[in-house]
């Protein structure tokens, strides 16, 4: 799953390599004249934003901009996302393009970045307030959230649902919309009975397993999981297969990643929402380049679109098939 390459550093890294960044992360654009897009991600671990910041940089190619991408240590790393706006204000962007991993502790950096005359634009994760960046570009994650709980509810048919949630980061919207999203999806609350036990996982793997791994000693019936992504289903997976009990537990997920519609096609997971962090990451660029070429700001939320993939279709839920999802996957 890691993803790293030398035209990318970490937030500690820029942090203690200084007016290193520049020659290390701008990758493509390199006349003094070209427009500087700023790129903040999350990690630099997860191939989602491996892939969020390679289709940022063709982008940027194309459009003869020169990109720098930064990345936090860890998901959660708010503190170095706040270091890396501040530092990319004083390497002069025109824009910053950033997954926040708080959606409330980065808006005072933002604030600064957007009073400094830099267009702001959220990727992938909305800011809290929506309306504290410039423009969104993102999947509608309630909507995908919504999905991922119908598909559960409708494949586990008759059968009494004993659900487990394995959720993300707590305090990120991301994570909020899709756990609300499946909620509604599967047509319960937060204080359901058919809930018999949660844990948040940061969306990492290993910690997934583990959570997973105590969430079956606690509740042994469980038949139903939501995963906040593929990740977090994957290492799920792994603690139920240590179980032995394959086949008795239907997974429903968010991402799309190819090797997360491997994992659909093998049956490891019922069914994924497919994201296409392509379109988010293309769109931020070209929306900081034409603010640069002619002051035209973007705004509000932009749907970059979303897709049920399963080879176990249910009535009345409309889904692609496992063939279409590795034509239209990522990483």
């Amino acid at each position: 799953m890691l993803g790293k390459r030398m035209g990318t550093l970490t937030v500690g890294t820029v942090l203690m390599a200084g007016s290193l960044v520049l020659g290390l992360t701008a990758c493509g654009g390199s006349d003094s004249g070209s427009v500087k897009v700023g790129l903040i991600t999350k990690t630099d671990s997860n191939p989602y934003f491996v892939k969020l910041r390679e289709s940022a940089q063709a982008q940027a190619d194309k459009d003869g901009a020169e990109l720098i991408a930064v990345a936090g240590a860890f998901d959660g790393d708010n503190e170095g996302q706040v270091s890396a706006i501040e530092n990319m204000i004083g390497q002069g962007v025109k824009g910053i393009l950033i997954t926040p991993n708080s959606s409330t502790g980065v808006l005072d950096a933002i604030k600064k970045a957007r009073d400094a005359g830099i267009v702001v634009i959220a990727l992938d994760t909305a800011t809290d307030p929506e309306d504290a960046v410039d423009a969104t570009f993102a999947t509608d994650n309630k909507a995908a959230g919504v999905s991922q709980g119908k598909w559960v509810k409708a494949a586990l048919g008759n059968t009494a649902p004993q659900i487990v949630m394995l959720d993300g980061t707590p305090g990120g919207t991301v994570d909020t919309f899709r756990h609300d999203g499946f909620l509604e999806g599967f047509g319960i609350t937060n204080d359901s009975p058919e809930i018999v036990g949660r844990e948040n996982t940061n969306g990492d793997q290993t910690k997934a397993q583990t959570a997973m791994e105590n969430l079956l000693q606690r509740a042994p019936g469980v038949n139903a999981l939501y995963t906040i992504n593929e990740p977090a289903a994957a290492g799920a997976y792994q603690a139920i297969q240590s179980a032995n009990r394959t086949g008795q537990i239907t997974i429903g997920s968010i991402d799309g990643s190819c090797t997360g519609v491997a994992d659909v096609k093998s049956g490891k997971i019922g069914a994924t929402v497919m994201q296409f962090p392509a379109k988010m990451a293309e769109q931020g660029v070209q929306a900081v380049v034409k603010f640069a070429k002619d002051g035209t700001k973007p705004s509000g939320f932009n749907d970059t679109g979303s897709q049920l993939i399963t080879d176990r279709p249910v009535p009345g839920l409309e889904s692609k098939d496992t063939a279409w999802g590795e034509q239209n996957c990522w990483g």
